[in-house]
């Protein structure tokens, strides 16, 4: 009796033949056809699974960010029951810098869909609201550590939000060699002992 399918699987294998194109080949001429050919099956059988390129295109970028997230709370389970917020903070920025190999898909990944962002208005209100949400989250930990006495009240979180955001684009000068990954950690440290002294 054949095995049976399991779709979820299948999409999440089609995503990753996706990174493996983005990675080897960049997006500007990423095609269905491309991608079926790399996860091994007919394009009528990724058709089955994705109608479009964009539809593709949003699911890959999906569960890249969920891998994000799923290293981040590996990450925040090693850091124990209370962490202190300048720990948490260094994880979530240091997760998506392109300084590790699944970092790095996820940054390709993410560069990617910013291209396609700026071209297709559902992808762009796609990506503006997982922006919106992480900047969200990074906002609610910095209101936290100033209600908590770890940040002085004299500090606006917007502000500060912005400031660490600001950190992620070293994502280009790591990409194209134009500093070395441990000069951006120590920036990164740096600027959050700054923030938290």
């Amino acid at each position: 009796m054949p095995r049976q399918v399991d779709h979820q699987e299948r999409r999440e294998a089609i995503a990753r033949a996706l990174w493996r194109v983005v990675e080897q080949r960049g997006v500007l001429d990423l095609s269905m056809r491309e991608v079926a050919q790399e996860a091994g099956i007919s394009l009528g059988q990724l058709q089955h699974y994705f109608a479009s390129r964009r539809e593709m295109l949003s699911f890959a970028m999906d569960s890249a960010s969920a891998q994000t997230a799923a290293r981040v709370g590996r990450g925040l389970d090693a850091l124990g029951d209370r962490p202190h917020p300048r720990d948490v903070l260094r994880l979530m920025l240091t997760e998506t810098l392109p300084l590790h190999a699944d970092a790095r898909t996820t940054s390709r990944m993410s560069a990617a869909y910013v291209v396609e962002a700026l071209h297709d208005e559902g992808i762009h209100a796609r990506a503006r609201d997982g922006l919106l949400q992480g900047r969200a989250s990074m906002e609610q930990l910095i209101r936290d550590a100033i209600a908590d006495g770890y940040l002085g009240a004299d500090r606006d979180p917007v502000i500060e939000t912005s400031l660490l955001l600001a950190l992620t684009g070293f994502t280009t000068l790591i990409e194209l060699d134009a500093v070395e990954p441990r000069e951006v950690l120590t920036a990164v440290d740096r600027y959050l002992d700054r923030l938290f002294s």
